[in-house]
């Protein structure tokens, strides 16, 4: 894709310009993401008993998220992206997980009550409000019971924040707003924050 992609109206087309651009630059910085995952995961597996459960993970990159949920022995793990050069670099390193192409805000592709967990990590800050809650409405018809949302909470560091600026995101917004936005399509809705100022928010479907 060409760079007049990056000031393209259509926030997809925006969006992989930017994500297949840093493709072969992204194994560093999952390196840098690995604690911060590790740490939440065990959150999560806490709060609900990641073995044994079918996964998607929604705008996956190159799928270091969706790993972590492998590690915790899921059933099976898949994994969807806009960037094709994402999902190429999600392949060669996590072959275990069944990666495929997808827009979140429209995966009719998949049947409802398909996964017992659908999550994201770092996907729903990237979009607006509105977006957002097309993602939470697709989220929502898969999952059979389970959303759990891994994005950023109370703190920001100056460097994330300039990348966040690059990448013409809403994550201020988001971060004031997501509750309230959560809650909006599920009542039973909550967030933990962790160490670390992220947020992890989980919801349960009715």
């Amino acid at each position: 894709m060409s760079i007049i992609h990056y000031f393209s109206k259509d926030a997809n087309k925006r969006a992989r310009f930017i994500f297949d651009l840093i493709a072969p630059m992204y194994g560093w910085i999952e390196k840098h993401q690995a604690d911060k995952y590790r740490d939440a995961i065990s959150v999560i597996d806490k709060e609900i008993s990641i073995k044994g459960k079918t996964v998607l993970d929604v705008g996956t990159g190159t799928g270091a998220w969706a790993q972590m949920f492998v590690g915790m022995q899921a059933k099976e793990v898949h994994a969807v992206d806009l960037s094709p050069k994402m999902l190429n670099e999600g392949k060669k390193k996590h072959p275990s997980i069944s990666f495929k192409t997808g827009d979140a805000e429209n995966l009719s592709e998949l049947a409802d009550n398909s996964f017992d967990i659908v999550t994201a990590a770092f996907l729903l800050h990237g979009v607006k409000k509105d977006r957002r809650r097309k993602i939470l409405a697709e989220m929502k018809r898969i999952s059979r019971k389970h959303i759990v949302i891994n994005d950023f909470g109370s703190k920001t560091d100056l460097s994330v924040s300039i990348l966040e600026f690059f990448e013409r995101s809403d994550f201020r917004n988001f971060k004031i707003h997501f509750c309230d936005e959560l809650k909006s399509i599920f009542p039973l809705a909550r967030k933990l924050e962790t160490d670390d100022g992220n947020g992890l928010y989980f919801a349960i479907k009715e």
